[in-house]
């Protein structure tokens, strides 16, 4: 069993809601890893402690190269310590913020990697109901990776919070208050894929009621810069009826992602040390 004795503790990577992360080297095998210190107090306080123990169960057992590694855990008495694979490439929120959008082949490049991904989860029964780019890093070859499933203390950002997920990425069944599904996460990507092309979510409108209403009528709108095989793409994962919805299995397949991922060699994104 781990304790805080066997790291030398780095720089912090984040702050979050119920604790921080460190950038952290194990003294034996001098591995570098991200250590989120996360607050007993704060969790009892929010109530949320059997998820925590939830997540981590699950996390534990993914093994895939665009999830985020869960290496273990251990606590003291005031915090609980999770041992987390550490990408530097930091957080696709803070470079797609610098950058204003991605390119085509980019973004072909991660929806690909992350529908496989996903994919994945959802073999293991395990739905992330949260993609976005705050819960997206790089890891050190430019690939992205899943992180923060269901426990997340990511860096704060501007975007409007509900309580159940970030409000511009919920899917038309959860805004209506109807069940939900793995569905939700080809919702997700669909999101993510306009928000990668043209640097703000496809629903975004003043006010909550507003947006609430633009997500249930799918008013989907594309600027000129989205080429029609990506608009063709996006429209097939943003589709009000679930069982609508495109496979997740048949993202690599489309066109778009085929001409983008095979044609061309994608770019990585560039390495960001301020990011966690």
């Amino acid at each position: 069993m781990w304790s805080l004795r066997d790291f030398d503790i780095g720089k912090p990577l984040g702050r979050g809601k119920f604790g921080d992360v460190y950038l952290a080297r194990e003294k034996k095998s001098k591995f570098i890893v991200a250590i989120k210190a996360i607050q007993k107090k704060q969790l009892l306080k929010a109530g949320v402690e059997h998820q925590l123990r939830r997540e981590i169960e699950i996390q534990t057992h993914l093994r895939h190269r665009n999830v985020l590694r869960m290496f273990g855990y251990f606590f003291d008495e005031k915090r609980i310590y999770i041992i987390l694979e550490f990408a530097p490439g930091g957080e696709v929120y803070k470079i797609l913020t610098a950058r204003k959008r991605f390119s085509e082949v980019q973004t072909a490049k991660y929806i690909h990697d992350l529908s496989i991904a996903l994919g994945y989860c959802h073999s293991k029964h395990v739905i992330h109901r949260d993609i976005k780019p705050e819960n997206l890093l790089i890891g050190q070859k430019g690939d992205i990776k899943i992180a923060d499933f269901g426990w997340s203390v990511h860096a704060p950002s501007t975007r409007r919070e509900t309580l159940c997920g970030t409000l511009d990425y919920l899917p038309p069944e959860m805004v209506e208050g109807r069940p939900h599904d793995s569905t939700a996460d080809v919702w997700g990507l669909g999101v993510l894929a306009y928000e990668f092309l043209v640097g703000s979510p496809p629903f975004e409108a003043e006010g909550h009621r507003a947006t609430y209403r633009r997500i249930a009528a799918v008013d989907l709108r594309f600027p000129v810069c989205v080429s029609e095989r990506a608009q063709d793409l996006i429209r097939k994962l943003l589709v009000k009826e679930q069982a609508k919805r495109m496979k997740l299995a048949d993202v690599p397949k489309h066109d778009w992602i085929i001409f983008h991922t095979t044609s061309q060699k994608p770019t990585s994104a560039p390495a960001s040390s301020s990011s966690r």
